[in-house]
């Protein structure tokens, strides 16, 4: 009782549900023989009462390595043990909305026979859509306690922290067909008999095999497999495999589909039982319209629209209007002068530039762009992204675009770290998990190597863009766009493996809750700058250092028939690299202020967007390059690198020659 684990399908409010319970108890580990972080929290400081947030999950029958650990922490408690966490129960997290979904994981996690709280969370947007639940009788048929909450607003919190000190094991509510049952119950006695030989390990485990990893030995999971050949034996393992195999003879519809109906089968009973729709839905219209995000006809220019309507946003007001208002009426005109005057007291010259200095100062060049760019511009695309992530057009956004991602090797779900990489590039490597291949995952991690720009590059982008025509955007993002098209094309024809058919839960579509919009949107603007201006300041002063020793400027000549020669660029612009391998929008900063630096002369438009498309396809950020290597390897690494370098340079090189012939100069 005192180990709980929140499982759920995703976008059920599993995360709020935790930091309302956590608070800020909590911290990150890595799972045991994965890639995968979860979180530990305590509900109460001093209390021992551990709980974890684990991945959304949609079944226990899952290839991804996201999923399949929480699954497992009701699986390899050895594993588990080894981050001290030991033996759970479940607080399983449900979607009133979609309440069908959420059943037939409860009753796919019963098999487990862990103890369970089911917690029925958003009841407001059920109420709103004429939805309502009997609670009792839902606690009554699945023999376990039933809360309802909102989470993002501390309803039902209370309760469900009372609760929790007295789990009850849920009923089993699934026959099998007698096939099944049969193989249940040999196993079942094999490994009782094991285990009345003179071996001890399950005792020493704390938990019998229950029917859920029976199951998965039946559906062939690997991790199951691994759990009962570690405690009992190869010997054991082969046994239960030839039995599997002769029951599995004659059989059509593999094991883990017909299990899997089964349980959507009971959960469309028990919903039919406990739920009712009292009156129309007040949403008819947002659900008529998430139905027209995912036709071709009315779906591509719904897209079109939402684009159009983030360059206004992002591009436009904040990029240019909002920007431009913070550094003239406030950074340029009131709080440099201040600077000035309080380090005008350091006798030491060298260390006053270094702080103060107009073109290579950490407090001009790292902090007053960190906070006059890039904090305006990040936080009106988290807005604006969190929109279109809490509404629920990501999914259909993915649905429909999956056979354009065919093309590429991908599958709809491709779209997911794709757009979640003009957010965080590094963040959005993680997210490559919820692709089902080895080939799906490499492709991705090529893509977003290779031309996504993350929120604060895209947003400096736009805050230089704005100043051009419009045909300079549509070029850029043109190129850009291509470019992703042509590399994913050719890596889908080299590379080898399948692609995975889509399997995605279309959640309901909703009104977004304003309030949580700016909360979700100050908390992500506030951890980029947390993280990022220590970055920004020391790549100030790497830049500074090399600068006054001389080295800039050789680089400057060595890197001339790069920059110059193939390129067309000005000889700063390997300061702009410098700091754009640092990271990126760091390099994005400094091309903003070198373009601007001694009248704007510098740079004309032409170079700039240049400039940014090197950027764009240059080395990532160091911390993306820690990322892929640890979920590629650093073989695959080193050679993704080098491919999306050189591809940098060529492409800049070929844009430069190609405007130059035609006279295109963006003016």
């Amino acid at each position: 009782m005192h180990r709980v684990a929140i499982v759920g399908n995703m976008s059920v409010g599993k995360s709020t549900l935790f930091t309302k319970l956590c608070g800020m108890n909590v911290k990150n580990v890595n799972y045991p023989g994965t890639t995968v972080s979860v979180t530990l929290g305590h509900i109460n400081k001093d209390e021992d009462r551990l709980i974890v947030d684990t991945p959304g999950t949609s079944s226990i029958f899952t290839h991804n390595e996201d999923e399949r650990v929480s699954r497992d922490f009701f699986l390899s408690f050895d594993d588990i043990k080894k981050i001290n966490i030991g033996i759970f129960a479940a607080l399983l997290v449900a979607d009133a909305k979609n309440l069908k979904r959420s059943l037939a994981l409860a009753i796919q996690y019963a098999e487990y026979d862990v103890p369970m709280l089911l917690d029925i969370n958003m009841v407001d947007e059920a109420e709103s859509r004429g939805i309502t639940i009997d609670y009792n009788l839902l606690s009554d048929i699945l023999g376990i306690d039933v809360c309802y909450s909102v989470a993002t607003e501390g309803k039902g919190i209370r309760e469900i922290k009372s609760k929790l000190t007295s789990l009850r094991i849920p009923n089993k509510l699934i026959k099998y067909p007698p096939k099944i049952e049969e193989f249940i119950r040999i196993t079942q006695k094999l490994l009782t008999n094991f285990h009345n030989v003179g071996h001890n390990v399950v005792h020493n485990v704390g938990h019998k095999i229950s029917r859920g990893i029976i199951i998965l030995l039946l559906a062939q999971d690997k991790s199951a497999e691994a759990y009962v050949a570690k405690i009992f034996g190869q010997d054991i393992l082969q046994q239960i495999r030839g039995l599997r195999e002769e029951y599995q003879r004659g059989e059509n519809i593999p094991f883990e589909i017909l299990i899997t109906n089964l349980f959507y089968k009971k959960a469309e009973e028990i919903v039919s039982r406990v739920q009712s729709k009292e009156r129309p839905s007040k949403n008819l219209y947002v659900e008529k319209f998430g139905r027209c995000c995912m036709q071709l006809s009315t779906g591509i220019p719904i897209a079109a629209i939402i684009i159009y309507l983030m360059y206004q946003f992002v591009g436009v007001f904040a990029a240019t209007y909002v920007v431009d208002t913070l550094n003239n009426t406030f950074f340029t005109k009131t709080l440099y002068p201040i600077c000035q005057k309080l380090v005008a007291f350091i006798p030491n010259a060298f260390v006053r530039d270094m702080i103060i200095d107009p073109n290579f100062g950490f407090v001009p060049t790292g902090i007053f762009l960190a906070f006059g760019l890039v904090l305006p511009v990040l936080f009106c695309f988290h807005i604006f992204f969190s929109i279109l992530e809490d509404s629920g057009y990501l999914p259909r956004l993915s649905f429909l675009l999956d056979k354009v991602f065919h093309k590429i090797g991908l599958n709809g779900k491709g779209v997911m770290p794709i757009i979640m990489g003009f957010s965080c590039v590094t963040m959005a490597m993680l997210t490559t998990r919820v692709l089902d291949t080895k080939k799906e995952k490499q492709i991705a991690t090529l893509l977003l190597l290779l031309g996504i720009p993350c929120a604060p590059l895209f947003g400096v982008m736009f805050v230089i863009l704005g100043k051009m025509p419009i045909t300079a955007t549509l070029v850029f993002f043109a190129i850009i766009g291509f470019q992703i098209l042509v590399a994913g094309y050719f890596a889908n024809k080299i590379l080898i493996g399948k692609r995975s058919p889509l399997l995605l839960e279309i959640t309901p579509m909703r009104w977004p809750q304003p309030l949580q919009i700016i909360k979700k949107s100050l908390w992500k603007t506030y951890d980029f700058l947390k993280e990022a201006i220590p970055i920004f300041v020391m790549a100030s002063i790497i830049l500074f250092l090399i600068d006054r020793s001389g080295g800039l400027l050789l680089l400057e000549k060595v890197l001339d028939p790069i920059t110059h020669g193939l390129l067309g660029l000005p000889q700063e612009s390997v300061q702009v690299f410098i700091k754009a391998i640092i990271r990126r929008e760091n390099g994005a900063i400094e091309l903003r202020h070198l373009s601007e630096s001694n009248g704007g002369g510098m740079y004309n438009n032409l170079q700039l967007v240049i400039n940014m498309l090197v950027m764009t396809f240059l080395i990532p950020c160091l911390n993306t390059i820690i990322v892929v290597a640890k979920e590629r390897g650093i073989k695959v690494t080193l050679l993704l690198l080098m491919i999306v370098t050189s591809w940098a340079l060529i492409s800049g090189g070929i844009v430069n020659h190609f405007c130059t012939l035609l006279g295109i100069t963006f003016s």
